[in-house]
C-alpha cells in the first residue's frame, strides 16, 4: 500500500483487498516521534468533538459511536483503549471487554450479552472483542458448520443494521499484528513480571492456529464490510491512526452543542449584581 499522507485515514486503511503490512505506516507520520506528536493534536479535535456529540445526547439526541476492537491477542486492543480513549472525558465513554461466555451467557443468544453493552445517546462506546468473536472462535474449533457461518453473518449483518437506523454510527478496526511481533509481546509479558497478570497460557494454542485465524477474519472482512486495517506492530502508529479513524467518523457526524432554552441575555442580567449570601 503507498503511502500518502494526503488520504484520509479510512480512505486509506479500508479493507478493500491487502491487508497493509503489520510494520508499516501507510498513511500519516512514519517516525514515532511525529506520531505522538500528532496524537497530542488528535486528542484535542478528538475531545472537542466527543464532548459535542456527549452535549447532543444529554439534550434530547439519539447519535452515539461503537468502536469495534478486534485483532490477534497481544495486538493492543487494551493498549488502544488507554491512550486513545484516554484522551476524551470518561463520562461520554462506555467500554466492554468480551471474552470466554458465562455459563449464564451462553444461555441466552450470543448477542444478548452485546445488547446489553450498547453505548447510550451522545456516547462513544468501544468493544474490546465483539460479536464477531462468535464467528471468530467457533469456527477455528470446527464448532460452526458453513450454514450456521452464513445465519450468524446476516444476523449480525441485521443488527448492525438495527444499530445504524437507530443512530448508532460502527466503526469496526482490525488491529493487524505479524506473529514475529505477537511473539516478541508474549515473552515480554513472561519477563517483565509486572506484565506477566496480562499473560494467558491459552494464548499460546491461538496461536498455533495463525493461519486458520487469518483465514476467519479474510472472510469476516468480506462478509461484513466496511472494515479498517491498522498496521499494529508499532504501537505508536497504531494508537495515531484508530485515533485519526475515529476523529473522521465523528467529523463526518458533525454533532454540535445544543441552542439553549433560555435567553442568554436575561440570564447574564440576571448575574448582574448578585451576591453570595452568608
Amino acid at each position: 500500500m503507498a503511502k500518502n499522507d494526503g488520504s484520509r485515514v479510512r480512505d486509506a486503511l479500508r479493507v478493500g483487498g491487502d491487508l497493509p503490512d503489520p510494520g508499516s505506516t501507510p498513511v500519516g507520520p512514519g517516525k514515532k516521534a511525529k506520531a505522538l506528536e500528532r496524537l497530542e493534536s488528535a486528542g484535542e479535535r478528538l475531545s472537542a468533538l466527543q464532548e459535542a456529540l456527549y452535549a447532543e445526547g444529554v439534550a434530547g439526541g439519539t447519535r452515539s459511536v461503537l468502536l469495534v476492537l478486534q485483532g490477534m491477542d497481544t495486538s493492543g486492543k487494551g493498549g488502544t483503549v488507554s491512550h486513545v480513549l484516554g484522551l476524551v472525558n470518561p463520562m461520554g465513554v462506555r467500554y466492554a471487554a468480551f471474552k470466554k461466555p458465562t455459563a449464564a451467557e451462553r444461555r441466552h443468544h450470543y448477542l444478548w450479552r452485546i445488547r446489553k453493552q450498547l453505548p447510550a445517546p451522545g456516547r462513544i462506546g468501544v468493544f474490546d472483542r465483539s460479536h464477531y468473536e462468535d464467528i471468530l472462535v467457533p469456527r477455528v474449533s470446527g464448532l460452526l458448520t458453513a450454514a450456521e457461518r452464513r445465519r450468524r453473518y446476516a444476523e449480525i449483518t441485521a443488527f448492525e443494521q438495527e444499530l445504524a437506523d437507530a443512530g448508532t454510527t460502527v466503526l469496526k478496526v482490525f488491529l493487524h499484528i505479524s506473529p514475529e511481533e505477537q511473539l516478541k509481546r508474549l515473552k515480554a509479558r513472561l519477563v517483565t513480571p509486572e506484565k506477566r497478570w496480562k499473560y494467558n497460557p491459552g494464548d499460546l494454542e491461538a496461536r498455533s492456529h495463525w493461519p486458520a485465524y487469518q483465514e476467519a477474519y479474510a472472510d469476516i472482512f468480506a462478509k461484513t464490510p466496511p472494515w479498517y486495517a491498522v498496521p499494529a506492530d508499532h504501537k505508536w502508529y497504531r494508537n495515531w491512526a484508530v485515533a485519526e479513524l475515529l476523529i473522521e467518523t465523528l467529523a463526518d457526524l458533525k454533532p454540535a452543542f445544543p441552542a439553549p432554552d433560555y435567553d442568554v441575555d436575561a440570564e447574564l442580567a440576571k448575574l448582574k449584581g448578585v451576591g453570595v449570601s452568608a
